[in-house]
């Protein structure tokens, strides 16, 4: 790390921009563009966010992915409707209270044991309909890839979009590493989306080598509506959005997107083989570019100090370990020593 440069397994949020999208931001830096989304880079992402998610797709490009699931819940409820969600999900767990707090929404929480919800698990909340003094229930939210790095299947999905829109309710889908899940099934993004009746995505770029790019996409064309609105009113409105959404044209408009997750769920792997031998750590295989190892917290501790990751449950020794775009063979063999020379003292 004496040069400033260093890579460590904490977070895909750590790591820089993918040079295409670079170059992307510096090629339509030039001239004026019409600003609040109405420049020709935007028009383009519509495009871009159709051939991916079908013709009915609309995409409003957003700041962040807390203030994309904010809004697209925001535009699926009413004030007096709530949203079924896994106990573990980034709405209820890591956006400060955000839904509630910014779009007045009832989060109804689901335990689960993997970070998937089912049919079943929505049934412990989606109940009480018609009855006042309940929120009622109306969207069913999952994550995919969830976050303990699991992967919905396509079939799974459509079972809990089928459920959900026979109890009279939407389906959203938290996409932040959407591109992991994708490169897992080995699908295309609207396999597991559009093609078995998600109404809503939250399209996430930012994990996958994008500078700050996310976006609001409404599969539904009865949402699409509300959705200027509660952007703006979100405070998720850009005034030079062209810079938001040239990134996600570059990562959406050929493979980059499926490439640079295919690299990190591969690190990943690479990551789970060097370890999951070493005698004093228990980890399951990855099903994206994360990793969940139970650890003796006294050797979390010594690891800490030379890399960053987060422990993920404080009760089980639980810590997560998150591959990225340009984590590289050279990262994973390192860090595997490390981890080996930890146990062995």
């Amino acid at each position: 790390m004496s040069d400033g440069i260093w890579r460590g397994f904490a977070s895909d949020n750590y790591a820089g921009i993918h040079p295409e999208i670079l170059k992307a931001l510096s090629e339509i830096n030039a001239g004026h563009q019409v600003a609040y989304g109405d420049d020709i880079y935007t028009e383009q992402l519509s495009g871009v966010v159709k051939k991916q998610f079908g013709n009915a797709a609309e995409a409003f490009p957003v700041f962040n992915g807390t203030g994309a699931n904010v809004i697209t819940l925001q535009a699926m409820c009413k004030p007096w409707e709530a949203v079924v969600c896994a106990t573990s999900a980034h709405i209820n767990v890591d956006e400060g209270g955000a839904p509630e707090k910014v779009a007045g929404l009832k989060l109804l929480q689901v335990e689960t044991p993997d970070g998937k919800l089912t049919p079943e698990l929505v049934d412990k909340q989606a109940w009480g309909f018609g009855n006042e003094h309940r929120a009622q229930p109306k969207v069913v939210s999952i994550t995919n890839s969830t976050e303990y790095g699991t992967v919905y299947s396509v079939s799974e999905v459509k079972a809990l979009a089928d459920h959900a829109h026979s109890l009279g309710m939407y389906i959203h889908l938290d996409g932040a590493r959407i591109s992991n899940a994708a490169a897992s099934l080995g699908t295309s993004l609207g396999a597991f989306t559009t093609d078995v009746g998600v109404d809503a995505v939250s399209l996430g770029g930012t994990k996958n080598g994008a500078m700050g790019a996310e976006a609001a996409v409404i599969l539904n064309p009865d949402l699409v509506s509300a959705m200027k609105y509660v952007r703006k009113s979100g405070m998720q409105l850009a005034s030079k959005m062209r810079f938001i959404s040239i990134q996600l044209v570059a990562m959406f408009e050929g493979d980059l997107w499926l490439k640079n997750a295919q690299h990190s769920n591969a690190m990943a792997q690479e990551l789970y083989k060097g370890i999951k031998d070493i005698p004093g750590v228990k980890v399951e295989a990855p099903q994206a570019n994360a990793l969940f190892p139970i650890l003796d917290p006294k050797v979390t501790e010594e690891l800490q100090k030379s890399f960053r990751f987060y422990v993920w449950d404080h009760l089980t020794g639980q810590v997560r370990w998150m591959c990225s775009w340009d984590t590289t063979q050279a990262d994973v063999d390192n860090f595997v020593a490390a981890v080996k020379n930890e146990l062995d003292n």
